[in-house]
């Protein structure tokens, strides 16, 4: 007899204890924490600087003291590297049926992902050689690196961002990115800083800095107001961590001008 008694009480203390929520149907349901939103920050420009106007811009990345950045388009694709705001001092062009994207550099040696292609290239850090090819899967976006975690995150134009080994470029996880709880599509070019990642948002005036291990958007960043300041013929994207403080350099594809800026509220 006592064991017939214990489940409906336990029932009943689950059904009053449990927090719920009432809908306009009267429907009860269990209630969910709401995603946190992002915080809101923007530019703050501190120089100003030339940029090849003729530069699609696909990529950018500061590594020892030099600005990398690779350029797309089937016929003009190419990679370079020298002082920024000055004419770099080595080029590689890709042959014409290549469309360039994303690079990082990993000490003596850097990655250039193509679109389409289905091909990266690994280069020679230092003179830009190529030094061998390896075969890609899907549509290469954006790509940076994790000395932390030693890997490369990568990017596809989705709302996943991919974690890679830096040797094969095999998949070893990823994790899909929330912007307020919703999905964040059109992850473009990738910038990687300790354990976050920025990324530019394809087609907006916005770059996101995302937890790479929950994919979570911390952060928002509004770049409309240098808009003005830029002979602008294309949308933003390229943004590179000036390492060791807590500046970037961003510009867009076929900008005439290149900012360093930090992010603040």
């Amino acid at each position: 007899m006592h064991r017939l008694l214990v489940a409906p009480l336990a029932a009943c203390f689950l059904l009053v204890s449990l927090p719920s929520t009432v809908r306009a149907d009267g429907d009860q349901r269990g209630s969910m924490p709401a995603a946190r939103a992002p915080e809101q920050l923007r530019v703050e420009v501190l120089e100003t600087l030339p940029h090849d106007p003729e530069a699609f811009t696909q990529g950018l990345e500061v590594h020892a003291g030099r600005l990398y950045e690779s350029t797309g388009r089937l016929g003009q694709s190419s990679v370079r590297a020298g002082e920024p705001g000055r004419n770099p001092v080595v080029r590689a062009q890709l042959e014409d049926s290549l469309f360039g994207e994303g690079i990082t550099v990993i000490g003596r040696t850097m990655w250039q992902l193509t679109w389409r292609n289905k091909v990266a290239i690994e280069r020679d850090s230092r003179t830009l050689k190529e030094l061998r090819r390896l075969p890609y899967p899907g549509e290469g976006w954006g790509i940076c690196y994790q000395q932390l975690h030693h890997r490369v995150v990568t990017s596809d134009g989705s709302a996943d961002l991919t974690f890679r080994d830096p040797e094969t470029l095999r998949e070893i996880s990823r994790v899909s990115v929330t912007d307020g709880g919703h999905p964040l599509v059109h992850l473009n070019e990738l910038e990687c800083v300790g354990d976050t990642v920025y990324a530019n948002v394809w087609g907006t005036s916005r770059i996101v800095k995302i937890d790479t291990t929950t994919g979570v958007t911390s952060a928002v960043v509004d770049v409309r107001s240098i808009y003005n300041a830029s002979t602008r013929a294309g949308i933003l994207n390229g943004i590179a961590a000036v390492p060791g403080t807590d500046q970037f350099f961003i510009t867009g594809k076929n900008w005439s001008t290149m900012f360093r800026v930090r992010f603040v509220r």
